[in-house]
């Protein structure tokens, strides 16, 4: 496993962590995901990502963590960092969605409950809300870090302006945002144009999650849709519709590529996605241990060459998802 500082902090993380928000619920096969996250740790990923509502059903990914930790890794405790985040609708009513007080305050204690820990390493606000004033959340998180139930703050999927603002707020209070959470890959390069450049002005560090663009960075979708894909169900993030002939026209010539580098697709896109310093992890959700290990092998091969970025250039186009 390869280490990155996270921003100006002295904390190392994986260049590849783990995420839980798929595959980890009631609703998934408990026994894949202990084999999952125990070989993730066994392979040196010391990171895993939560959030309160990720399952199904929301708060199931916490319980099912907690019961491996507590079953198979208690003892290794101190070697993770564990995350967790509140942000998202997770119980009906006025006070269980959004960023205020109330919420995150209610969720925390709820989050640390279900994983049965006494802390987490990192606590994020999940989003944005307009509804609550950055002052408020902000003040919150601070509040998290100085009662103890977290040791940094990290935000996610803030707009660069909001971004800013927080963590301006954070920085005065002594609480800087440890790192920055938000889509990053190939398909989706938003955050090269201010995030990347504000996380670097004020000592974050960033993350990236759905480096493979919900699958469609992978071979999976070359020839056709297969009906266990994400794309194939229809209550899933990545729709049908947006398997359009142009992005696999661009993973097939991309996967050429990537055969030349004696890489899969996956990896040839998990290894650019690691390839600007200021990106210090990648999260990758498996659905299995076959998937898992094939992430892992990116970091065999995270070089390119000034012509093979050219090149991914040329291809991608400005091309999104």
């Amino acid at each position: 496993m390869h280490y990155s500082y996270c921003g100006n902090s002295g904390v190392q993380l994986p260049k590849i962590s783990l995420g839980l928000w798929h595959n980890f619920g009631f609703a998934d096969d408990y026994g894949t995901a202990r084999e999952m996250v125990i070989h993730a740790f066994e392979q040196g990923i010391t990171h895993f990502d939560l959030a309160n509502n990720y399952g199904p059903p929301p708060g199931s990914a916490e319980s099912n963590f907690g019961k491996i930790l507590k079953e198979d890794l208690s003892s290794h405790r101190d070697q993770m960092i564990i995350s967790s985040k509140a942000g998202h609708l997770m119980w009906n009513g006025p006070y269980g969605d959004g960023s205020s007080r109330k919420y995150l305050m209610a969720s925390i204690n709820q989050s640390l409950k279900r994983t049965g820990l006494e802390y987490f390493d990192i606590f994020y606000s999940h989003r944005y809300d307009p509804n609550t004033p950055v002052e408020e959340t902000m003040q919150a998180l601070v509040d998290i870090v100085r009662q103890g139930k977290a040791l940094y703050i990290g935000l996610s999927k803030y707009p660069p302006v909001q971004a800013r603002v927080a963590m301006h707020y954070l920085k005065e209070r002594d609480v800087p945002c440890f790192i920055f959470q938000d889509k990053y890959s190939m398909f989706n390069r938003l955050p090269e144009k201010d995030i990347l450049n504000i996380t670097d002005e004020f000592g974050s560090g960033f993350i990236a999650f759905s480096p493979l663009a919900q699958g469609l960075l992978t071979g999976k979708y070359l020839n056709g849709i297969p009906e266990d894909s994400r794309a194939a169900n229809p209550s899933g993030f990545l729709q049908k519709e947006q398997v359009t002939a142009l992005l696999v026209d661009k993973v097939k010539q991309l996967n050429v590529m990537a055969a030349l580098r004696g890489q899969t697709m996956a990896e040839m896109a998990l290894a650019w996605a690691l390839r600007d310093k200021r990106v210090t992890s990648l999260i990758v959700g498996a659905r299995n241990l076959e998937q898992l290990q094939d992430n892992l092998k990116a970091l065999e091969n995270i070089s390119f060459s000034a012509e093979e970025l050219q090149q991914i250039d040329a291809i991608l186009d400005g091309a999104t998802l």
